[in-house]
Order: structure tokens, then C-alpha cells, then sequence
């Protein structure tokens, strides 16, 4: 048998699939990557010729503008660096009370359209429906013009209960003076949820090898409120309330929200919540009938339905949607300079005023928002994963 010596042939490698697509990959970035140079050298080029210093050097510097709400101390001393942390603390305080209250408000107005009462789920339906259709703008400037056109002036403030005033100037409610005891309350607080988280572990175990149900929800609640109390009472017991009282032109003690404040996290909850709501109602339904079915006819209460079998399986439909709208709430908190609330966006913008460095500017402003978007995509990603079924 002879053997042929001819060379095979060889496909030319600009025919070859894998190094095409290579080539057109590496065509494609290069590209890219020469229209950010020139970008960037442009705007590094029109920066020198109308004399604009570029850098973060002004971060250090005196920010000279006072700051309405502060979760830290701050003045017009302090520099553009903290200004701008201050805004960042604003933004995360109303964005983690949002998401909160958003959930809990959503989970509850979703079970409530599907129940069996006519009235309760019409009224559910409605809400739905009108907090849908209406732009989170307005919302935001509606309930601002609550506060500042309907409500009271301080002296002739509302007080629904004692230590509470409502007026034109935010909530106004008493608070515990400061006691040690309190730091002592919260790391029993803390002592507490670690109870209840390997409490709910080993309550799971005990189901899955015995069928028998703990109450978990019971024992619970009395650690979260029980640790607490004892820690209260064995530190002295303070029932001292630093009260808020009239002075002068506006109230002096106790805690105050303001305006614009509750205008923003009002607007912002009620808005998505009911977006949060279609996605519970979606994902209850989404369970199958024959699964509540087979649960009562193995008598279990209608709560332990809700909890056992229901819930479980409707988190796993809600859980990316839900994700999608927190972070919504979290990306609309920038609205907020709309009524005057001092979160990132506004500290920012007045920074880009005074400063004249518009880029650093809203360069700092797409990294925050980014990493708030990141953080609780994270989080929700690792919660949907924990709650994916797991096959056997």
C-alpha cells in the first residue's frame, strides 16, 4: 500500500470559525478602546484650554455650605469629602427604611388582593392600581405639599398622641433620654437574632427528621423582645423620654423628621409597593391550587399553609422581580433633590456648582449609585440562591 505524501490541505485560519470570531472580538475592542482615548483626550485637551483643574484635590477642601440633615456632624467648615459623605448616609438612611417598609408594605397589600373578602381585596386592587398610574414625581411633590400647605404651623402643631406633634416643620416624637442600659439593650438585640437564626436551623432539622413543627415564630418574637427586656431591667430600668416641647418658633428635644424627609420615603414606599404587591400576588399564584389542597386535607392551619408550603415556593418566582424593584427605590432616592432633601445627588450637584468639577462630580455620583446597586444585588442574589430548590 503506498503512501501518500501530498500535505493536507489546511483551512486558512480568517476561515476558521474560531479565530474569526476572535479577530472580530479583538477588531471590536480595539475600536472601542480608540474611541475612549479619543474621548478622553479631547476632554482632557477643552479642560486645559478654558483653564478647569481636573483631579479630586477638592474633596479637602472647606465646602463653605450648611447641610439641613445630618446623620453625622457637619459644617460648613468641613470639606467637600465629608459634605459628600453626609449625602451618602442621607441617601442609605431613606433607601434602607424604603426597602424595609417597601417589602413588608408590599407583601401585605399582595396577600390582601387575594382574599376571600370582596372589600378587602377590591380596596387592595385599588390601591394597586391608582399608585401605579401616577409618576413617583408627583407623588413626591404631592405629599411635600402636604406638609407644607395643609399641615399646621408648629404652635398649632397636631398631637395624635402625647409626645408626637405633626406640623409643618416634619414629625416631631419623644424618644428614651440616653442611658447605658440602651447600649446593652441592642447587643441583646444582637444576642438575640444569632439565637433565632440557629433556633430556625435547628427547628428545619428537627422537621425534616420528625415531622413535628416547631414554633418558631412564638419563640421568637419572645427572644427578640425578651433578651431586650432583661438586659433594660438588669441595667436599671430608664424610663426617662427626653419629650419634645414648643420653643420659641419650633420644637426643641426628642426626634424630628422633616418634610422633606417623610415627603421622600412616603412617596418613594407607596409607589413601589404596589409594584411589589403585583409581584407577591404573581408569585403567589403561581403556586399551584393543589398544593393548598393537599395541604388542608393533612390538617394544617391556613397560617402554617401561608408559611409551609406557599411561601417557599412563591419566594422562588418573587424574589428576581423583587430584586429588580428595590433597586428602583434605591436609583428613584435621587428624585430627592426634586423637594430639597440633601441625599448624595444634591450635596453633588451643589459640590459641581461651587467647585466647577462637573465630571469628578457626576463620576462620583454613577460609583455610588453603582455600588448601592451592586450591594443589593448581592444580597438578593445570595437570597435567591439559598431559596432555589435543590434537587436530590
Amino acid at each position: 500500500m503506498e503512501k501518500n505524501n501530498e500535505p493536507q490541505s489546511r483551512t486558512p485560519f480568517w476561515q476558521d470559525p474560531f479565530w474569526r470570531s476572535l479577530i472580530y472580538q479583538a477588531s471590536v475592542l480595539g475600536m472601542v478602546g480608540l474611541l475612549g482615548y479619543y474621548l478622553f483626550i479631547n476632554t482632557v485637551t477643552n479642560l486645559e484650554q478654558q483653564s478647569i483643574a481636573t483631579g479630586f484635590g477638592f474633596l479637602e477642601k472647606e465646602s463653605s455650605f450648611e447641610i439641613g440633615e445630618s446623620l453625622i456632624r457637619y459644617s460648613a467648615a468641613d470639606s467637600y469629602g465629608r459634605a459628600l459623605w453626609v449625602g451618602v448616609l442621607n441617601t442609605l438612611k431613606v433607601s434602607f427604611i424604603g426597602v424595609i417598609l417597601t417589602t413588608l408594605l408590599g407583601a401585605f397589600v399582595g396577600i390582601a388582593r387575594l382574599s376571600a373578602n370582596w372589600l378587602v381585596s377590591k380596596l387592595a386592587g385599588a390601591y394597586i392600581e391608582v399608585l401605579q398610574d401616577i409618576p413617583v414625581l408627583l407623588q413626591l411633590f404631592f405629599w411635600y405639599a402636604i406638609f407644607y400647605e395643609i399641615l399646621p404651623s408648629p404652635r398649632q402643631a397636631l398631637a395624635p398622641m402625647n409626645g408626637v406633634f405633626v406640623s409643618n416643620r416634619g414629625l416631631v416624637f419623644a424618644v428614651p433620654e440616653s442611658h447605658p442600659a440602651h447600649i446593652y439593650m441592642g447587643l441583646a438585640l444582637l444576642t438575640g437574632c444569632a439565637a433565632v437564626f440557629f433556633l430556625r436551623v435547628w427547628a428545619r432539622k428537627r422537621q425534616e427528621e420528625t415531622g413535628q413543627i416547631f414554633p418558631v415564630f412564638q419563640v421568637s418574637a419572645g427572644i427578640l423582645l425578651g433578651f431586650p427586656l432583661i438586659a433594660w431591667y438588669v441595667g436599671g430600668a430608664p424610663v426617662s423620654m427626653d419629650m419634645p416641647a414648643m420653643k420659641g418658633f419650633n420644637f426643641e428635644g426628642g426626634i424630628t423628621l422633616s418634610p422633606e424627609f417623610a415627603a421622600l420615603l412616603l412617596g418613594l414606599v407607596l409607589y413601589t409597593s404596589a409594584f411589589v404587591a403585583e409581584i407577591v400576588r404573581a408569585g403567589i399564584q403561581s403556586v399551584s391550587h393543589g398544593q393548598t389542597e393537599a395541604a388542608m386535607s393533612l390538617g394544617l392551619r391556613p397560617g402554617q399553609i401561608l408559611n409551609l408550603v406557599i411561601l417557599p415556593q412563591a419566594l422562588r418566582v418573587i424574589i428576581p422581580p423583587l430584586t429588580s424593584q428595590l433597586l428602583n427605590l434605591t436609583k428613584n432616592s435621587s428624585l430627592a433633590v426634586a423637594i430639597g432633601y440633601p441625599d448624595f445627588v444634591s450635596v453633588a450637584n451643589t459640590t459641581i456648582n461651587q467647585t466647577g468639577q462637573a465630571i469628578e462630580g457626576v463620576a462620583l455620583i454613577m460609583i455610588v449609585y453603582l455600588c448601592f446597586s451592586l450591594l443589593t444585588s448581592v444580597f438578593m442574589n445570595w437570597y435567591n440562591k439559598k431559596m432555589a430548590l435543590v434537587e436530590r
